[in-house]
C-alpha cells in the first residue's frame, strides 16, 4: 500500500494492460474555454472536467434514454484516460504519482436514471487495472440534465504526486 510519507512510493502505469483492453492514451487535449486543464498546489494537481472524448472515442449523448449502461462506461474510461494525459503532460510521467484521490464524475442523463455509479465504474475500474489497487480512490457519481458538447461523461479528479520525482 502507497504511504503519504514515503516518497519512494509511487505507482506504476500498465501499458501492457491499457493495450490489452484496445485502449489508447492519446496526448493531452486543449482547454475548449477559458480554464486550465490542471493546477498544481503543494503535492496535489487538481485537474478541471475532462469529457468523454479520447482520440477517436467521443460518446455523446444521455443515459436513461439513448446510451447504454456499458456505453456509459466506455464514456468513462475515455474521461478517465482524457484525464490519465493531462496527469502525464503536467507531470512528464506517471513515476511521481502517489495517489488518486478523488474523483467526481457527471454523467448526462434522464431524471429517472439512477445507476451513475455503474456508469462511473467504468473509469473506477480503469484506473485500478492502469494503477494498480493503491489507485482506489474516493468518488462521487452525479447525475446532470446535460453536459459541454452533448457528452455521456464528465470527469474531474485531485491527485497526490511527488514533486521531486517530477
Amino acid at each position: 500500500m502507497l504511504s503519504a510519507t514515503n516518497p519512494s512510493d509511487h505507482m506504476e502505469f500498465n501499458f501492457e494492460a491499457l493495450e490489452k483492453k484496445g485502449l489508447k492514451l492519446n496526448p493531452a487535449p486543449a482547454p475548449v474555454g477559458s480554464y486550465v486543464q490542471c493546477i498544481r498546489t503543494g503535492n496535489y494537481l487538481h485537474l478541471s472536467g475532462g469529457i468523454s472524448i479520447n482520440g477517436d472515442v467521443a460518446i455523446y449523448g444521455k443515459l436513461g434514454a439513448d446510451v447504454s449502461i456499458e456505453d456509459g462506461q466506455r464514456a468513462a474510461q475515455a474521461a478517465i484516460l482524457n484525464r490519465l494525459a493531462v496527469i502525464q503532460a503536467e507531470l512528464g510521467s506517471f513515476a511521481p504519482l502517489r495517489k488518486i484521490v478523488a474523483v467526481n464524475g457527471f454523467v448526462n442523463c434522464t431524471p429517472d436514471f439512477t445507476d451513475q455509479a455503474k456508469v462511473l465504474n467504468g473509469a473506477s475500474d480503469l484506473l485500478v487495472e492502469l494503477l494498480g489497487p493503491e489507485a482506489a480512490h474516493t468518488r462521487s457519481a452525479v447525475g446532470v440534465p446535460s453536459l459541454p458538447l452533448g457528452v455521456a461523461v464528465e470527469i474531474n479528479m485531485i491527485v497526490e504526486f511527488d514533486p521531486s520525482a517530477c
